[in-house]
């Protein structure tokens, strides 16, 4: 259990700081487009990436909840163990996804301003998601 804490811990610290590059790569490396950008491609991004907060928070009622509850009785269970591992990854991938919506409008011509949420959204989720080890205290 001990090194799937740390294998998680250490792939949310490099997509924390991912996100980080991604805003310098989109200032300092991106083109910036001629023409003034769709506001359409801004509003359906915006719309997935609300939609993937959601997903993010079923995946982990879906997937860490249970594997968690499941750890707390019993931490040697290597398929719990797995699974709560790859709960923290996916709801780490779709969190992430949300700071390249912001990446990917950003080449598009928006500004800075406009694409922030996207990243600091994407950041104070994986925050937010810290891994904690399963317990069987009540809180």
């Amino acid at each position: 259990m001990d090194s799937a804490l740390k294998a998680v811990q250490m792939m949310r610290m490099a997509m924390l700081a991912s996100i980080v590059l991604y805003v310098l790569v989109a200032e300092f490396v991106g083109a910036k487009p001629a023409t003034a950008p769709d506001k359409i491609i801004f509003y359906a991004l915006t719309f997935v990436a609300v939609t993937t907060v959601a997903i993010t928070m079923a995946l982990r009622r879906l997937l860490i909840a249970p594997a968690a509850a499941a750890l707390a009785t019993q931490s040697s269970d290597m398929a719990m163990v797995n699974r709560w591992r790859g709960g923290y990854i996916a709801s780490y991938a779709t969190s992430e996804s949300i700071a390249l919506f912001g990446l990917v409008l950003r080449f598009l011509g928006f500004t800075l301003s406009q694409v922030a949420p996207f990243y600091l959204a994407a950041f104070i989720l994986l925050l937010a998601l810290a891994p904690q080890r399963p317990t069987n205290e009540l809180s």
